[in-house]
C-alpha cells in the first residue's frame, strides 16, 4: 500500500495477510504460542534469525497488525503495544531509564505518571523536576548532566493545557535528550509529535482510539532502536495487550477519524456554549481563541479535540451540585467515550492534593472536565444548562 494514502485509507487497510480463508475482516489470533515446523526453525525463531511469532506475549498478529497502524498513523518506525496506558508508560521509563538518571517533565501529567515519578521511580534513583506549563523558559535551567528525558503531555489533563511541540523538539534535540510525548489526547488523528521532534510517543488506546469505553489498552511507538530496548523489556516483564484487545482497537482505528470529527465539533459546539453562560467563569478548550495557548494548538493540531475543561462559580461545592444535577451525562473516570462524561478532579480524582498542589497545576475548586460525545450536540448542551442553572 502507497505511503502517499490518506490517514483514513492506512487506518482502515492495514491489516495483517489473510489467511487460507480469504477473510476480509480480520480474524482473531487467541492463541497463547506458535507451532514450529521441526528443531531448526524452532531454533532459528529463537534466536531471532527470522521474524516470526513465537509466543504471544512477545508478539501475535493482532497487536503486530494494531501496532502497524499506530507506527503508520503516527510516522514512527516501530511500537509495543500494552495491557494498559499506564503500563505503555511505566514500561517506557523503565526500559530506557537506569539508576541516577533524571527527567524533566511538565508537571501538569495525569496522576498515576506523578505517582510514577514521585512515589516509585525515585526508589531506583531516579528523579523528576517539574516545569509549569507557562514556564518552558525554565526547561533548559532544570536540564543536569544526568537528565536523559524531557517529558510532556499535551494537550494535557485535565486542565486541557497546550505545550509548543516544536519548542520541546528543539530543546530536545540541543542538549540531546530524548523527548517522549503522551499524545492521548490528541490520538494520531489530530496530533503527530514525531513530526515536531518527539523521539516515542504514547496512547492510552482505552480512551478515544477505542472510543466505545469497552477495553483498555496502550501504546508506545518511535524510532526503532529505542523501540527494541523497550521490546525487550517488555517482553521479559509481561505488560503485553491481549490478542483480544488488540483485535478490538485495530477495528476501533478504522473510524477513529469519523469519530473524532464529530467529537471535535460538539466539544466547540459546547465549549462556545458555556463560555457564554452566567455561572461560568472561565472556558479552555483549545480551539476557542480564547485558550492562552490558541496560536499554538492551531499550529499543531488538527482540531482541538474532545475535552473541555471549565470553572463553575462557587468552587467545590457548585462542582458537586453540577455533577448531582447532571441527567444525560455520565459521572465516570474514563473519557474519549460516545456517551459524553463529567468529571470534577477537585472533589474526586485530584482530592488527596492540597489546594495549593491541585492550582499549580490548573485545578480550582470548580474545575469540570467534560469528555464531549457523539450525542446530539443540543441535548449535551442542554444537559449542561440545566444542571448549571
Amino acid at each position: 500500500m502507497s505511503k502517499e494514502n490518506h490517514f483514513e485509507t492506512q487506518a482502515i487497510r492495514t491489516q495483517m495477510e489473510r489467511s487460507q480463508y480469504l477473510e476480509h475482516s480480520t480474524p482473531l489470533h487467541l492463541t497463547s504460542s506458535f507451532v514450529f515446523e521441526d528443531a531448526e526453525d524452532m531454533r532459528a525463531s529463537f534466536a531471532e534469525e527470522k521474524e516470526r511469532n513465537i509466543y504471544s506475549r512477545f508478539t501475535n498478529p493482532n497487536t503486530s497488525e494494531f501496532v502497524d497502524k499506530i507506527c503508520k498513523l503516527e510516522g514512527a518506525e516501530a511500537g509495543y503495544a500494552y495491557a494498559t496506558g499506564m503500563s505503555a508508560v511505566f514500561s517506557t521509563f523503565a526500559a530506557l531509564l537506569n539508576a541516577g538518571d533524571h527527567v524533566v517533565s511538565c508537571r501538569s501529567v495525569f496522576g498515576s505518571t506523578h505517582s510514577l515519578f514521585t512515589k516509585f521511580l525515585p526508589k531506583w534513583n531516579i528523579e523528576t523536576s517539574y516545569f509549569k506549563v507557562n514556564e518552558i523558559d525554565k526547561i533548559e535551567s532544570l536540564i543536569q548532566p544526568n537528565t536523559k528525558i524531557l517529558y510532556a503531555e499535551t494537550p494535557t489533563n485535565p486542565a486541557v493545557d497546550i505545550l509548543d511541540l516544536e519548542l520541546l523538539g528543539n530543546i530536545a534535540k540541543k542538549h540531546n535528550l530524548l523527548l517522549v510525548i503522551d499524545n492521548c489526547f490528541a490520538t494520531p488523528y489530530l496530533q503527530n509529535p514525531i513530526k515536531f521532534g518527539a523521539d516515542l510517543v504514547i496512547h492510552s488506546a482505552t480512551k478515544l482510539i477505542d472510543g466505545q469505553g469497552r477495553v483498555l489498552g496502550g501504546v508506545t511507538v518511535g524510532k526503532a532502536d529505542l523501540i527494541r530496548e523497550i521490546y525487550l523489556f517488555s517482553r521479559n516483564t509481561g505488560p503485553a495487550l491481549s490478542p483480544f484487545n488488540a483485535w478490538v482497537l485495530s477495528k476501533s482505528l478504522e473510524t477513529l477519524s469519523v469519530r473524532v470529527d464529530r467529537h471535535c465539533e460538539n466539544a466547540l459546539k459546547v465549549a462556545e456554549f458555556l463560555e457564554s453562560h452566567e455561572n461560568v467563569q472561565l472556558v479552555k478548550y483549545p480551539f476557542l481563541k480564547s485558550h492562552p495557548q490558541y496560536g499554538i494548538a492551531k499550529k499543531q493540531m488538527k482540531k482541538g479535540g474532545n475535552i473541555v475543561a471549565f470553572e463553575i462559580k462557587g468552587g467545590i461545592e457548585a462542582g458537586r451540585q453540577f455533577l448531582n444535577k447532571l441527567q444525560l451525562l455520565s459521572l465516570s473516570a474514563n473519557l474519549g467515550d460516545t456517551r459524553s462524561i463529567a468529571t470534577h478532579p477537585a472533589s474526586t480524582t485530584h482530592s488527596k492534593l492540597n489546594e495549593a498542589d491541585r492550582l499549580e497545576v490548573g485545578i480550582s475548586d470548580g474545575l469540570v472536565r467534560v469528555s464531549v460525545g457523539l450525542e446530539h450536540y443540543e441535548d449535551i448542551i442542554a444537559d449542561l444548562n440545566q444542571a448549571l442553572g
